[in-house]
């Protein structure tokens, strides 16, 4: 029997009946269901439309449901509209007529609001505790990196060497932004819909409060209508996933590239790597083409809602049935693929010699060199052409010959300031020396940013625990 079906003399087209069902996405919602529909059944408890023993026997069926439902096989129904429509018709099946009781007071317009709420909230805790282990890995990954250094690069052109850990700490303050994001995003959808009715509020006195407490809510949410038709916190949520998305997408793409014969960077690990059916040889970072392709996915998920609710009237309406698989997609996606993310960063290789070979040629000390001219009160802009032209010469001699290769009479024609200790100036060390500044790259500062960002890490473990 529907929900609705006082009201109709004929039934549903069979096509239209089945393609309108969300029961084979929403069960996912059915532990949210749960908590929700206990918190309603005390509440109707407290004002007397359920005796204590009628609460007890709502209680115990929903414990029941929530135990049984871990199996797929346990949604086959070809009735049940929804995961509210399922978990009423079990509640009935276990302890009979009291279970119609339940929907006393209360809408599915308020039901699946709530329940997409808690929901989000709960993938959020667990998406910010895997975000913390991609953080430690990757902050342990560029402490044990030391002072190895590698090619930094902008319009994929050598540009600076930097530290391997000043690179590996640029993608830690990312994933921090991402999980601060989430934060605000689990901060602004805890308030609770529970008591909003279908649309105008509950027709019986219930206890918001006490509801939106016993489920961790902030408060009850302020107007029934926005309730009931308020998806903001889903848009916010693919949002702020999508952002992630492109940081797990720029991170996955740099290491593509340095994965490569022509870059020799990293190694992949084998397991989370694949072969070719054709090529021997091969090896291929499947997993990291993966994250960054679901990344066009989660951009996707965050536009299917904008467009959704950009031109519904208030307040509930059919259309709003649509928001719920691509947060569910968005969730699931982003839990596996940091997880993801976490594994390989675990085991990926760094070829720190080849990263040091490289950082050290292709003119990646030119900088140094001109600021070198500039410590001998040449202004900067002359100090780039006479360098600018110290390279071209380079390039004219050939055989990989270097700005350190040139001999004082050489540099002499294009600056008189050059001396003997312009050479100092361009080892490795001196160069990644000279970048000493909050942020930049000389060992010690980076060991600054990295000890700090251990301390920011345990911070906001503490915030996840308190949630716990």
């Amino acid at each position: 029997m529907k929900m609705w079906s006082g009201r109709f003399r004929q039934p549903l087209d069979p096509e239209f009946e089945r393609w309108q069902r969300s029961l084979p996405f929403d069960q996912r919602l059915v532990n949210e269901e749960v908590a929700a529909s206990g918190a309603h059944a005390r509440a109707l408890q407290r004002i007397g439309v359920l005796s204590e023993s009628e609460l007890a026997s709502i209680l115990g069926g929903l414990e029941t449901i929530q135990a049984t439902a871990q199996k797929p096989e346990y949604f086959h129904d070809d009735e049940a509209e929804d995961i509210h429509h399922f978990v009423e018709k079990r509640l009935v099946e276990l302890i009979g007529e009291i279970g119609y009781k339940l929907h006393s007071g209360r809408s599915r317009n308020e039901q699946i609001a709530t329940d997409l709420r808690l929901y989000i909230r709960k993938t959020i805790d667990e998406l910010q505790t895997h975000l913390l282990e991609l953080l430690d890995v990757i902050v342990t990954r560029a402490e044990k990196s030391g002072d190895a250094a590698m090619p930094a690069y902008t319009h994929l052109q050598a540009a600076e060497p930097v530290l391997v850990a000043h690179w590996l700490h640029a993608y830690a303050e990312m994933f921090v932004r991402d999980f601060t994001r989430l934060a605000d995003c689990r901060q602004r959808l805890n308030f609770c819909p529970l008591g909003s009715g279908a649309i105008a509020g509950a027709p019986l006195a219930l206890n918001r409060e006490s509801m939106a407490q016993e489920l961790q809510f902030t408060a009850p949410a302020a107007n029934s209508m926005d309730a009931t038709s308020d998806r903001d916190f889903a848009i916010e949520f693919t949002q702020v996933l999508s952002l992630l998305f492109v940081h797990l997408s720029r991170w996955a793409e740099e290491l593509i590239l340095f994965s490569s014969q022509e870059y020799g960077f990293i190694r992949l690990p084998e397991s989370y790597s694949t072969g070719s059916s054709a090529m021997p040889q091969k090896k291929n970072p499947d997993a990291l083409e993966l994250i960054r392709g679901k990344a066009a996915r989660m951009l996707g998920n965050a536009v299917s809602l904008l467009v959704t609710l950009k031109g519904l009237p208030l307040a509930y309406n059919k259309d709003l049935q649509e928001t719920q698989e691509p947060v569910f997609i968005a969730a699931e996606t982003a839990l596996q693929s940091v997880k993801t993310a976490v594994g390989f960063m675990r085991q990926v290789e760094f070829n720190c010699e080849r990263m040091q070979s490289v950082a050290q040629s292709g003119y990646m000390n030119a900088l140094a060199a001109a600021t070198y001219l500039v410590s001998k009160g040449v202004s900067f802009r002359k100090a780039h052409e006479h360098i600018g032209n110290a390279v071209c010469y380079c390039l004219e001699k050939g055989k990989g010959c270097e700005l350190q290769d040139l001999s004082l009479q050489e540099l002499r024609q294009f600056s008189p300031e050059f001396s003997e200790d312009f050479y100092s100036w361009l080892r490795l060390d001196a160069v990644l020396a000279c970048h000493n500044v909050t942020g930049g790259t000389h060992p010690a500062r980076v060991r600054e940013a990295l000890a700090k960002m251990r301390q920011q890490i345990s911070v906001l473990s503490g915030e996840v625990h308190a949630h716990a």
